[in-house]
Parts: C-alpha cells; sequence; structure tokens
C-alpha cells in the first residue's frame, strides 16, 4: 500500500532530510514551505501557514498517512511566538480536516522544552541532566508547549495519533536556516584558513569542557519515521540525539583538522562569533567569487547568533535516550562523522570551496 506523506517545512534542515528519508523508503512524498525548493522525489507545495484560508486551499484534497511539522518561525518576543506558531499548527491541522485526516502528526520541537525559550533560556531553576522526557515543562510560556497543545487538542477531536521529538542542535544542510552551527562552523574555519586568523571557540569554559551531545538530521529524520510506524512510540515526546557525547575541546581541534587551520588554545574567554564575523560579508562575497561558490551571501549560510547561544550557554546540556532504546529504536551517529559528512556536502554542492 503506498503510504502518503506531507512533511511542514520540507525546505529546512530537518523538513528536507525527512523528506529525503521517506523517498528513499517509497512513501510518495508532499513537502509544504513559503518557497519550496526542488528536491528530488518531493511535491512541493507553496503555503504561508500564517493564512489559514490559504493554506486550506494549498492543501486542497491531500489525505497523508502522517505529517511531520519541522517548521517554526522566530519573532521579536515569546508571546508573539507563542501566537504565530501555535495559529501555523492549527492553521495547518485544520486546513486538513476536510479529508479524512491524517493518521499520525510527528511535531519536532527541541530542548527549549527543559532550557525555557529565548526570553528565559537558562533562566531559573532547569531539570536536572541528562534531561528527561518525565521531567516535564518548566513553569514559564514557551511557545514548544503551545505547539504541543494544538496538536493534542486536534488529536483529540480528529482521532489521529501523535509523537514529539526534542533534538538537541541540528547537523544538516539548508541554505537560508536560521539555525545552523554545521554551516556557520564551517564558514568561520574557511574564513580562518583565508585570513590566517585563529580558529578560536567562541564559547564558554562550561561548553568547552563539559560533555554535551547533538543531533544529526538524519538521525532525527529516522526517528521521525520510527514513531509514526511504531505503534508503542504513539503519543509519546522523546528526546533524540546521536546517541554518544563528547566535549568541545575535543570536536574543535577534529573540525580545525579536517579544514586544515589550528585550532587556537582556549583561555577562557568567551569570544562570540557575531562579533569574530561582524565584517567579513565582503570578505565571503570575494571567495565565493573567486571559488566560484553558488551562495554570496554570508547571511543565508551563517546564524553566528544562533551558534553563540548554544556554545556559550553556562551549564551542561545532555539529553538522556533512555525512553526511545527501551521501545526499539537503536540507532546510532557519531557526531565527528556527522559534521564531516556535512562539510562533504557543502564542498561538494559548492558553498564552500
Amino acid at each position: 500500500m503506498t503510504k502518503t506523506a506531507l512533511v511542514v517545512g520540507a525546505s529546512g534542515i530537518v523538513g528536507s532530510a525527512t523528506a529525503a528519508l521517506l523517498v528513499e523508503q517509497g512513501w510518495t512524498v508532499h513537502g509544504l514551505a513559503r518557497r519550496p525548493t526542488t528536491q528530488t522525489g518531493v511535491q512541493p507545495i507553496a503555503a504561508d501557514l500564517q493564512d489559514a484560508a490559504g493554506t486550506a486551499t494549498a492543501l486542497g484534497d491531500l489525505n497523508p498517512n502522517a505529517v511531520f511539522i519541522t517548521t517554526w518561525l522566530r519573532q521579536d518576543s515569546e508571546a508573539e511566538n507563542i501566537r504565530v506558531n501555535s495559529a501555523m499548527v492549527r492553521n495547518l491541522l485544520e486546513g486538513l480536516r476536510g479529508t479524512t485526516g491524517p493518521r499520525h502528526v510527528a511535531l519536532v520541537t527541541g530542548l527549549k522544552h527543559y532550557l525555557g525559550p529565548f526570553e528565559a533560556y537558562g533562566k531559573g531553576r532547569l531539570p536536572q541532566t541528562p534531561f528527561r522526557e518525565e521531567q516535564g515543562r518548566l513553569d514559564v510560556d514557551n511557545f514548544y508547549y503551545a505547539q504541543e497543545d494544538e496538536v493534542f487538542a486536534a488529536a483529540e477531536r480528529d482521532g489521529f495519533t501523535w509523537s514529539v521529538h526534542r533534538p538537541h542542535t541540528v547537523i544538516g544542510l539548508a541554505v537560508g536556516n536560521a539555525m545552523n552551527m554545521g554551516t556557520t562552523l564551517a564558514v568561520y574555519a574557511t574564513l580562518c584558513r583565508e585570513t590566517g586568523r585563529p580558529f578560536t571557540f567562541p564559547g564558554s569554559a562550561a561548553q568547552w569542557s563539559g560533555l554535551t551531545d547533538m543531533t544529526d538530521a538524519a538521525q532525527l529524520a529516522r526517528h521521525l519515521l520510527w514513531a509514526t510506524e511504531t505503534e508503542p512510540a504513539h503519543n509519546q515526546a522523546f528526546n533524540i540525539v546521536n546517541g554518544d557525547v563528547f566535549r568541545w575541546q575535543w570536536m574543535w581541534s577534529r573540525i580545525a583538522d579536517w579544514f586544515g587551520v589550528e585550532a587556537a588554545p582556549f583561555d577562557g574567554t568567551v569570544r562570540p562569533l557575531e562579533e569574530q564575523m561582524t565584517d567579513d560579508a565582503g570578505l565571503w562575497r570575494e571567495i565565493a567569487e573567486r571559488e566560484r561558490l553558488v551562495e554570496h551571501d554570508l547571511d543565508r549560510l551563517a546564524s553566528p547568533w544562533h551558534t553563540d547561544a548554544d556554545l556559550g550557554r553556562p551549564f551542561e546540556v545532555v539529553t538522556d535516550m533512555s525512553k526511545s532504546r527501551r521501545l526499539g529504536f537503536t540507532r546510532y551517529q557519531p557526531t565527528d562523522d556527522a559534521f564531516y559528512a556535512l562539510f562533504e556536502r557543502l564542498r561538494a554542492d559548492r558553498l564552500i570551496p
């Protein structure tokens, strides 16, 4: 039987990886985005989820077996994050009610479930690490919670199952993505090699020396599909990371070696990438023109603010995967290999020299 999927946010890091996996697995895949990109085997749907009527029209008589929600829009305040992003989920699920509706909806959120939203990030009393799903919600407004509540309400009303997936920082490829550490570090290393500047860790001593983990986009895609197809995983929330832990003092030198630059010694001083890269747009344009790269706009490749937020945290962030393991998800992805695979793709796609 042909299985049909709707991937919402198909042009993003998580959405594009999920769509690729579903195509590989024989699904019929529809990819929704405001500005859909071309992806092999994916049927594009252009829609702005803030427009309820337009979304319903764009979805037409689409009748997906599974819906994967991998998108959100950042706003100037958490109140606006809640208003806009909850409405996007609500408009999407309302727009699918005209058919028999989805059988399963998978929502991607993240570790701000445990750490708090941007306005209260890492403040107040945080759960003990490693984060576990049963630790529940913080006593603070959070657009992740609002998105979940829209899914829960629609599932109760329309009778579909759901799963919530909480990755740590995601490693993957998507140009124009606002939260893209892997490509940001690749661009930064390229600039350091070009100028002879030291490849300097931008973050905190806690991140440099403490344990952490990350999530490869392909690992997350496999987790989304697993939860969709595994009945005991229905109506459950899960953490999803690669399965290894590392310290940045080890990973930083491995990334430096890949790019042929020397990792600068870390002296405990926070040196944000937003400051280090503030005047690099013109230089990147010169490199892109000389090397015939396909993207000359530094802002569409690098998101220093987001990388600074992750690497500047003054506390440990480690995630427990026991819940998924007990239910049968045992896939593992070494994080250094995930970085290397991304760097190879960036080079093959002429995004870095």
